[in-house]
């Protein structure tokens, strides 16, 4: 993948991998939604987004970087930085 994609591309694509694979309602995913409480995403859930993501990226995040992910925007951020 390469770092030409804007922060709004790379929300689009991981809204679409909420809806889809995690089947969350869009409604619910806004950039200050907490994955846990309002998302209710489960550790294992997390596991998997941490999967999909170094499937999207081609790059694996950091277990310590994850840890700090708690927003949708959070996820967003990572991925950009990711693609850097």
């Amino acid at each position: 993948m390469s770092n030409n994609y804007s922060k709004e591309e790379i929300a689009e694509k991981l809204k679409e991998i909420m809806v889809n694979d995690f089947e969350i309602s869009e409604d619910l995913i806004k950039p200050e939604a907490n994955l846990f409480k309002d998302l209710e995403f489960d550790s294992i859930d997390a596991v998997d987004l941490a999967v999909k993501l170094q499937q999207y990226t081609g790059k694996r995040i950091q277990p310590q970087d994850f840890k700090e992910i708690r927003t949708f925007e959070d996820v967003v951020n990572a991925v950009s930085e990711l693609l850097k």
